[in-house]
């Protein structure tokens, strides 16, 4: 990995936080973001926290743009931002809730994915990286909002196989 530009989002919750070390140990250069990260969350010179808000498209555009003028390229995504809500029936769960799941799980993904393809496009080998859930191929009692938004995740993750593979 030595010489790759990634970017980690989600960088300092849970499982962001083990793929975040597991690039830089590689000898990535790493990008990591996060509503609340902070330089101080890695100890490595180098990794970058840049603080973030990818569930809109105006937040993955100005990560990306800075991402550019910063960096000047983007070899990896790993988008590892996610959330979950639990514990009731899809006729139980209030559209707030079913809202937050998708805006977590599915919109910060598109968004990103859309903002990030033209630089992994130029870097000639761009790859992603999308955490998604078993949930997502077989859902269970009481997480279907949590399920869908999972599921939502993968054809976007294939549209994108999809077109690359139809590269020249």
């Amino acid at each position: 990995m030595k010489g790759k530009v990634v970017l980690v989002t989600g960088a300092s919750g849970g499982l962001g936080t083990y793929v975040t070390q597991a690039f830089l140990d590689a000898g990535a250069t790493v990008i990591g973001t996060s509503r609340k990260i902070r330089q101080t969350d890695f100890v490595s010179t180098e990794f970058t926290a840049l603080s973030g808000e990818i569930s809109s498209e105006t937040g993955a555009n100005a990560l990306v743009e800075t991402i550019t003028a910063r960096f000047g390229r983007l070899d990896v995504l790993a988008h590892t931002v996610g959330g979950f809500a639990g514990g009731q029936s899809v006729a139980d769960i209030d559209d707030a809730t079913f809202q937050r799941m998708f805006d977590l799980n599915v919109n910060s993904f598109f968004h990103i994915l859309r903002a990030t393809i033209p630089m992994l496009r130029q870097s000639g080998s761009g790859r992603i990286v999308a955490i998604g859930s078993r949930a997502a191929v077989e859902p269970g009692p009481g997480v279907g909002a949590y399920s869908a938004s999972k599921a939502a995740m993968v054809p976007l993750s294939k549209l994108w196989l999809l077109r690359t593979a139809m590269l020249p």
